[in-house]
């Protein structure tokens, strides 16, 4: 039976060591932990901040399929997905995957996965706001997110 994943999203910043130590606390078979956070750039100081909507029900749903399509692939014991909404700062977190196995590269192959997927299939959308004041625009996916998702195929 696979893992279910635990997926949120929330305003508010999460703090990444407290979020691992719950999630593993009661499983001592958990050998590799791997971890992505996600943080806002500044882009060369030209964005004082990024703002992302998403659409609520339909964004956690798309979290926990590919959260849930992880732990199925491979023998995750734990998972956990928070992705946040709302104004960002640069230097703040925006994602936090972690993926806890008792192997290695089970961890890491399921963090990678989950990120590949939430870049391109789950519903943010991100607005930039410039330093400058002129109009932020809305970011478009890159094609370089299709083409990670495309090793998984």
């Amino acid at each position: 039976m696979a893992t279910k994943p635990i997926v949120r999203v929330q305003c508010d910043d999460f703090d990444q060591a407290a979020e691992i130590r719950d999630l593993v606390a009661s499983n001592h078979d958990i050998g590799a932990i791997a971890t992505f956070i996600g943080l806002c750039r500044s882009e060369g100081e030209s964005l004082s901040a990024l703002e992302l909507e998403h659409y609520p029900g339909m964004a956690e749903s798309q979290m926990e399929n590919c959260a849930s399509a992880a732990c199925e692939r491979w023998p995750i014991d734990k998972m956990l997905v928070i992705h946040r909404y709302g104004v960002i700062q640069p230097g703040e977190q925006i994602v936090l995957v972690v993926a806890a196995s008792r192997h290695r590269d089970a961890a890491f192959d399921g963090a990678r996965y989950v990120m590949d997927f939430l870049k391109t299939d789950a519903p943010f959308w991100k607005k930039e706001h410039r330093s400058d004041g002129a109009a932020g625009q809305w970011v478009d996916a890159r094609d370089s997110d299709e083409t990670a998702k495309e090793r998984w195929k």
